[in-house]
């Protein structure tokens, strides 16, 4: 498996943006029931995404991490426009190291190749965040989600009917507001 084949395949942000936006148009004239369904988390995520894009700023400390840590790198980032966790990471990553390395995403779903070498217990789950070197070798990667947002599942799993699913979704919502990314960016860097 060549990551420069897939870094070469894979979107900017501004792309899958309007991607995303393309996904949308086309599924409000679905009268498929399962594509309305995903109609409802694309149209989300681009909620999310724009008002991240709009509320993130980089912690100052977290900017000074990643100059001492002298990253060449890259960072590709396995995605899609309908996912809850994604809508709140992939533009923290993607503005935190504008300007500094370059950031892309690769569709999952078009990808399952490259997807199923970084399963989450046995699952698919995203986004899942490559740190690529110079020499377009993956040094190391993270996701789908922060150490919290994995402890409010397993909390979730452990006891569905006392945490159910509209609880836990909640719950990673309002931490992801309140820790502003600060969490996604720590972690990741820990990584580099």
């Amino acid at each position: 498996m060549t990551i420069k084949n897939y870094w070469e395949k894979a979107v900017t942000l501004e792309t899958y943006l309007s991607d995303t936006d393309e996904r949308i148009s086309k599924l409000e004239g679905s009268t498929d029931a399962e594509e309305k369904i995903y109609l409802e988390y694309y149209k989300l995520g681009m909620t999310r995404m724009h008002r991240v894009l709009k509320t993130y700023q980089p912690q100052e400390h977290l900017l000074k991490t990643l100059e001492e840590k002298e990253f060449k790198g890259k960072i590709l980032i396995i995605s899609e426009g309908w996912c809850g966790d994604a809508s709140m990471i992939v533009p923290v990553i993607s503005t935190f190291f504008e300007g500094k390395n370059e950031v892309k995403i690769i569709y999952r779903d078009q990808n399952l190749d490259l997807m199923n070498h970084y399963l989450t217990n046995g699952a698919m789950s995203i986004p899942i965040v490559l740190i690529v070197d110079q020499n377009n070798e993956v040094i190391s990667f993270w996701g789908p989600r922060p150490k919290a947002g994995m402890e409010m599942l397993k909390k979730h799993k452990a006891d569905p009917e006392n945490y159910n699913a509209d609880d836990f979704h909640n719950d990673l919502q309002v931490y992801y507001s309140k820790n502003k990314g600060e969490d996604i960016i720590q972690e990741l860097l820990e990584k580099i």
